[in-house]
Formats: structure tokens, sequence, C-alpha cells
């Protein structure tokens, strides 16, 4: 089970490779602001992944990039297996849920 930040900077690798920053502001434009990514913590999330082997340093930079820009990063086929693993449990999550009947339970006296 994937905590949000690292499932959400793996969503956001999913679709090209990218910078820091703009991980973070992927996450916070994908959450509408929900997940409270913070530079500290996006780092150390984004650290483990790469010692996981879930993502990688990109290699090269892209050419009239603001020289300001950090490191880019791309998810690894690991990464994406862990991802494609999450959206199968999420999945049947979501399906037990769909089994329960939510309706409102009579009080008792």
């Amino acid at each position: 089970m994937l905590k949000p930040i690292p499932l959400h900077i793996l969503l956001t690798l999913a679709d090209g490779e990218s910078h820091g920053y703009a991980v973070m502001q992927s996450i916070r434009a994908r959450t509408n602001g929900e997940v409270d990514v913070q530079t500290a913590s996006f780092y150390r999330h984004l650290g483990k992944l790469i010692d996981d082997g879930w993502v990688a340093e990109a290699s090269g930079r892209r050419e009239n990039d603001d020289p300001r820009r950090g490191s880019y990063y791309r998810i690894t086929p690991r990464g994406r297996q862990a991802l494609a693993e999450e959206k199968r449990r999420l999945t049947d999550l979501v399906a037990q849920m769909k089994k329960i009947r939510l309706s409102p339970r009579k009080a008792s006296i």
C-alpha cells in the first residue's frame, strides 16, 4: 500500500519525466490541494522511491531549461509495476466498497 505522496509522485512521473518542483505542482493540481506536499517531505519520499528503484534520475538537461531547475526524474519499470499493483489493490477495494449497503441504521431506544 502506497502512501499518498509516493503514489502521486509515481502517477505524475508515469506521464513523463519532470523536475521536483513540477512534480509537487502537479500533485497539488491533481488533488486540488488535498494532498499537502511540502518540499522536505516530497524529497524524503522521492529519495525512498529512488532507493527502492521505483524512480531514477533522468539523464541530461532539457534544452532551453531554466538553469535553476534541479534534476529531472523518471519512473522505472519497477515503479510502473508498483503503480500497477496499487491500481489492482485499489480497484479491488472499490469493488468491495460497492458491495456494502450504506443505509442509515435505526436508532435503538
